[in-house]
Protein backbone atom coordinates (compact mmCIF):
# COMPACT_ATOMS: atom_id res chain seq x y z
CA UNK A 1 0.00 0.00 0.00
CA UNK A 2 1.48 3.58 -0.75
CA UNK A 3 2.28 6.05 1.79
CA UNK A 4 -0.56 8.09 0.21
CA UNK A 5 -3.34 5.72 0.58
CA UNK A 6 -2.06 5.22 4.35
CA UNK A 7 -1.67 8.76 5.22
CA UNK A 8 -5.39 9.08 3.62
CA UNK A 9 -6.84 6.32 5.89
CA UNK A 10 -4.70 7.82 8.76
CA UNK A 11 -6.34 11.20 8.32
CA UNK A 12 -9.85 9.98 8.00
CA UNK A 13 -9.17 8.00 10.84
CA UNK A 14 -8.16 11.03 13.22
CA UNK A 15 -10.87 13.23 11.63
CA UNK A 16 -13.36 10.28 12.84
CA UNK A 17 -11.51 10.95 16.05
CA UNK A 18 -11.82 14.03 16.03
CA UNK A 19 -15.79 14.06 15.33
CA UNK A 20 -15.94 12.03 18.24
CA UNK A 21 -14.37 13.89 20.73
CA UNK A 22 -16.74 17.11 19.29
CA UNK A 23 -13.33 19.17 18.85
CA UNK A 24 -14.86 20.45 15.47
CA UNK A 25 -17.71 22.08 17.08
CA UNK A 26 -17.27 26.12 17.45
CA UNK A 27 -18.41 26.47 21.08
CA UNK A 28 -15.24 23.62 22.06
CA UNK A 29 -13.04 25.87 20.15
CA UNK A 30 -14.30 28.84 21.89
CA UNK A 31 -14.46 27.30 25.23
CA UNK A 32 -10.82 26.23 24.87
CA UNK A 33 -9.80 29.76 23.58
CA UNK A 34 -11.72 31.44 27.08
CA UNK A 35 -10.12 28.51 29.02
CA UNK A 36 -13.84 27.17 30.12
CA UNK A 37 -13.85 23.99 28.13
CA UNK A 38 -10.58 21.48 28.35
CA UNK A 39 -12.29 19.27 25.59
CA UNK A 40 -9.35 20.34 22.87
CA UNK A 41 -6.84 20.09 25.43
CA UNK A 42 -7.60 16.90 27.02
CA UNK A 43 -7.84 15.71 23.13
CA UNK A 44 -4.48 17.19 22.17
CA UNK A 45 -2.68 15.32 25.34
CA UNK A 46 -3.82 12.41 24.29
CA UNK A 47 -2.69 12.71 20.87
CA UNK A 48 0.62 14.03 21.96
CA UNK A 49 1.20 10.67 24.00
CA UNK A 50 -0.37 8.46 21.07
CA UNK A 51 1.97 10.00 18.85
CA UNK A 52 5.10 9.86 21.20
CA UNK A 53 4.99 6.28 22.07
CA UNK A 54 4.04 5.42 18.48
CA UNK A 55 6.88 7.35 16.82
CA UNK A 56 9.68 6.09 19.15
CA UNK A 57 7.81 2.29 18.87
CA UNK A 58 8.68 2.53 15.15
CA UNK A 59 12.00 4.32 15.31
CA UNK A 60 12.90 1.19 18.12
CA UNK A 61 11.92 -1.68 15.78
CA UNK A 62 13.76 0.18 12.55
CA UNK A 63 10.54 1.53 10.31
CA UNK A 64 10.88 5.13 10.74
CA UNK A 65 13.27 7.23 11.10
CA UNK A 66 13.35 10.49 13.66
CA UNK A 67 13.72 13.41 11.70
CA UNK A 68 14.03 16.26 13.91
CA UNK A 69 13.71 19.96 12.64
CA UNK A 70 15.73 23.13 14.18
CA UNK A 71 14.27 25.20 16.64
CA UNK A 72 13.43 28.70 14.99
CA UNK A 73 12.26 31.20 17.92
CA UNK A 74 11.34 33.73 15.29
CA UNK A 75 9.73 31.09 13.23
CA UNK A 76 8.32 30.00 16.81
CA UNK A 77 6.33 33.48 17.28
CA UNK A 78 5.08 34.60 14.65
CA UNK A 79 3.68 31.19 13.39
CA UNK A 80 2.31 30.84 16.78
CA UNK A 81 1.00 34.24 17.00
CA UNK A 82 -0.51 33.92 13.14
CA UNK A 83 -2.03 30.43 14.18
CA UNK A 84 -3.49 32.10 17.19
CA UNK A 85 -4.67 34.37 15.71
CA UNK A 86 -6.72 32.50 12.67
CA UNK A 87 -7.82 30.28 14.94
CA UNK A 88 -9.36 32.85 17.08
CA UNK A 89 -10.76 34.69 14.38
CA UNK A 90 -11.93 31.18 12.66
CA UNK A 91 -13.21 29.23 15.32
CA UNK A 92 -11.01 26.52 13.47
CA UNK A 93 -7.38 24.79 13.89
CA UNK A 94 -6.29 23.48 10.31
CA UNK A 95 -6.92 19.59 11.27
CA UNK A 96 -10.98 20.73 13.35
CA UNK A 97 -11.90 23.43 10.07
CA UNK A 98 -11.06 20.14 7.36
CA UNK A 99 -13.14 18.16 9.39
CA UNK A 100 -15.84 20.61 10.35
CA UNK A 101 -16.44 20.83 6.03
CA UNK A 102 -16.24 16.94 6.05
CA UNK A 103 -19.35 17.43 8.60
CA UNK A 104 -20.86 19.90 6.05
CA UNK A 105 -20.34 23.12 7.36
CA UNK A 106 -18.99 24.95 4.29
CA UNK A 107 -18.04 28.27 6.41
CA UNK A 108 -15.23 26.58 7.36
CA UNK A 109 -14.06 26.80 3.64
CA UNK A 110 -12.88 30.16 4.67
CA UNK A 111 -10.71 28.90 7.35
CA UNK A 112 -8.82 26.29 4.58
CA UNK A 113 -8.97 29.30 1.85
CA UNK A 114 -6.67 31.08 4.30
CA UNK A 115 -4.79 28.53 4.93
CA UNK A 116 -3.51 27.81 1.89
CA UNK A 117 -3.33 31.56 1.18
CA UNK A 118 -0.84 31.57 4.22
CA UNK A 119 1.16 28.96 2.96
CA UNK A 120 1.40 30.18 -0.72
CA UNK A 121 2.80 33.38 0.61
CA UNK A 122 4.86 31.84 3.06
CA UNK A 123 6.00 29.94 0.01
CA UNK A 124 6.73 33.17 -2.08
CA UNK A 125 8.43 35.05 1.13
CA UNK A 126 10.77 31.95 1.92
CA UNK A 127 13.63 33.30 0.18
CA UNK A 128 13.61 36.68 2.04
CA UNK A 129 12.27 34.68 5.76
CA UNK A 130 14.81 32.31 5.41
CA UNK A 131 17.51 35.23 5.63
CA UNK A 132 15.33 37.12 8.70
CA UNK A 133 12.61 35.48 10.98
CA UNK A 134 14.10 31.78 10.13
CA UNK A 135 17.78 32.78 11.09
CA UNK A 136 16.79 34.58 14.54
CA UNK A 137 16.84 32.27 17.42
CA UNK A 138 18.69 29.07 15.80
CA UNK A 139 18.60 26.37 18.88
CA UNK A 140 19.35 23.65 16.09
CA UNK A 141 18.11 20.57 15.98
CA UNK A 142 16.87 20.03 20.04
CA UNK A 143 14.90 17.42 21.61
CA UNK A 144 13.31 17.32 25.69
CA UNK A 145 15.07 14.32 26.05
CA UNK A 146 18.35 15.19 23.81
CA UNK A 147 18.93 18.38 26.49
CA UNK A 148 18.23 16.40 29.25
CA UNK A 149 20.21 13.36 28.53
CA UNK A 150 18.30 10.66 28.96
CA UNK A 151 16.38 8.38 26.63
CA UNK A 152 12.79 9.06 25.16
CA UNK A 153 11.82 5.88 27.33
CA UNK A 154 12.75 7.80 30.04
CA UNK A 155 10.44 11.24 28.99
CA UNK A 156 7.33 9.42 27.60
CA UNK A 157 6.71 7.95 30.90
CA UNK A 158 7.05 10.92 33.01
CA UNK A 159 4.95 13.39 30.12
CA UNK A 160 2.27 10.33 30.32
CA UNK A 161 1.39 10.79 34.29
CA UNK A 162 1.92 14.61 34.12
CA UNK A 163 -0.43 14.76 31.07
CA UNK A 164 -2.63 11.90 33.13
CA UNK A 165 -2.59 14.23 36.48
CA UNK A 166 -3.69 17.34 34.21
CA UNK A 167 -6.21 15.63 32.68
CA UNK A 168 -7.55 14.38 35.98
CA UNK A 169 -7.12 17.64 37.34
CA UNK A 170 -9.37 19.34 34.22
CA UNK A 171 -11.89 16.36 34.76
CA UNK A 172 -12.57 16.87 38.40
CA UNK A 173 -13.60 20.38 37.75
CA UNK A 174 -15.63 20.07 35.05
CA UNK A 175 -13.33 21.93 32.35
Amino acid sequence: MSEQWLGLITGICFGALLQQGRVLRFEKQVGAMLLQDMTIMKFMMSAILVGMIGIHLLVAMGIATLSVKATLLGALIVGGALFGAGWAVMGFCPGTSVGAVAEGRWHAIWAIAGMVAGAALYAEAYAHLEKSLLAWGNFGKITLPGVLGVSPWVVIPILGVVFVLVFVFFEKKGL
